[in-house]
């Protein structure tokens, strides 16, 4: 599996790219190594650069996150992230069934494993912080990614698949917001907001 192939494919034609993901052969640990762990670095990696580094200014000084406290949110952030896809692809396997879908864990840890892939690049903007909010913009693709995926890997009747990508996306969006309240608690007080 070509990386940046993969990524580019996903990006310009989700459809035709699940339907090739879910005829592939891979492993856990082979999606972990050769494709998660890699992209879910961009927006920890972004995140500690954007904080850390270039640091937020209002109408003030630049504040920033001292480092120690930045590495520490860059690793909490980047391991919650990669536990996250497993999680979701228990969730996804799981919930299958429910939605007359097909239950298979590892077409589920695909679809776990690359449907946050525009989100995770799109964390490339927090590196400045003022572009930050462009991240929705990735994020927001990915519920795209998650739909068409989820149709096509877990067979899920059409007339089905609206609502266990919600039901999905509402469990995403809980491990989502843990994940980054965990992930803050690295962060001295004053930066963090509480």
């Amino acid at each position: 599996m070509n990386l940046v192939e993969r990524v580019k494919k996903l990006l310009i034609a989700p459809t035709q790219e699940w339907a090739v993901i879910k005829s592939e052969t891979h492993s856990v640990l082979g999606l972990y190594t050769q494709y998660v762990m890699l992209l879910a670095a961009i927006p920890a990696v972004g995140n500690f650069i954007g904080q850390s580094v270039v640091g937020y200014s209002g109408l003030g000084p630049t504040y920033r996150v001292p480092m120690a406290a930045g590495v520490a949110n860059l690793v909490i952030a980047y391991v919650l992230s990669l536990g996250s896809v497993y999680v979701m692809a228990v969730v996804i396997d799981t919930l299958a069934p429910k939605f007359a879908g097909e239950k298979d864990f590892m077409q589920a840890f695909k679809v776990a494993a690359f449907f946050p892939t525009a989100s995770w690049l799109a964390g490339v903007f927090s590196i400045v912080p003022a572009l930050a909010i462009l991240w929705l913009v990735g994020t927001f693709y990915s519920l795209w990614l998650l739909y068409t995926g989820l149709s096509q890997l877990m067979e899920v009747p059409e007339d089905k698949s609206i609502a266990y990508t919600t039901v999905v996306l509402l469990v995403a969006i809980v491990i989502m917001l843990v994940s980054a309240v965990v992930a803050a608690l690295a962060i001295p007080s004053p930066s963090r907001g509480f």
